[in-house]
């Protein structure tokens, strides 16, 4: 818990994440959180913090479980 407290946000949705993906530093998180927002906004989609926690968890999955692809000699 100590390393969660060092990591400070001004977005409860930001904090939440950020308590699941610890290896993520928090200016990376609350990016895709405001990123999140901004695209529901920008489609006119009235967003409650639940959804945005879900899209933003599913963006942050996909970066965390993302790997280039292997390198297989031939």
């Amino acid at each position: 818990m100590l390393a969660l407290a060092a990591r400070v946000s001004r977005d409860p949705v930001s904090l939440h994440l950020a308590s699941e993906f610890l290896s993520l530093p928090i200016d990376t998180i609350d990016r895709c959180v405001g990123n999140v927002l901004s695209c529901t906004e920008h489609i006119g989609i009235e967003a409650t913090p639940d959804m945005i926690e879900r899209m933003a968890r599913e963006h942050l999955l996909a970066l965390v479980n993302s790997a280039p692809p292997s390198s297989i000699a031939r």
